[in-house]
């Protein structure tokens, strides 16, 4: 597999295409290709967290950040989301750049089971921020996100 530059990572997600129909409630917005080709250059360069890894890209919307994984070598990334509208679009785009390591799950990220951590390497995401939900009761409980992160 030929070793990417930042620039060329971030040329190729440039074309990914995007929501259709953003829903506001799921604060449903694009990770931008420079963001998202220098958040996944430094954890695959500075980290060794991508190439050859099990990878979780939680609220993966229309793929951006799993199809980069995927470019940059990852064995298998696997996205998940809950709205199915991202996820078709996230499919005609994983069709479209033609790579075979990636998967997508329709769920809720916060009812994915305890053990699922256990199964990846690596996680990624570009959380909602709360502005949507003032409740805050769409974020899980810390011990999921330790879980993942592998916090104290």
């Amino acid at each position: 597999m030929k070793k990417l530059k930042r620039k060329e990572l971030e040329s190729c997600l440039q074309q990914v295409d995007g929501f259709e129909d953003p829903k506001l409630l799921l604060e449903q917005y694009p990770t931008r290709p420079h963001i998202a080709a220098c958040m996944l250059y430094t954890i695959h360069n500075t980290f060794d967290d991508i190439e050859n890894k099990m990878v979780a890209d939680l609220g993966c919307g229309c793929g951006v950040l799993s199809i980069g994984s995927a470019m940059l070598g990852a064995g298998l990334c696997i996205g998940f989301d809950i709205d199915a509208d991202a996820l078709e679009v996230f499919n005609r785009n994983a069709e479209e750049f033609e790579v075979a390591n990636i998967d997508m799950v329709q769920c809720d990220v916060c009812s994915l089971p305890e053990e699922m951590p256990k199964m990846f390497d690596t996680v990624i995401m570009n959380p909602p921020f709360g502005t949507k939900h003032n409740k805050g009761d769409f974020i899980p409980p810390r011990e999921f996100w330790c879980s993942f992160t592998k916090l104290p």
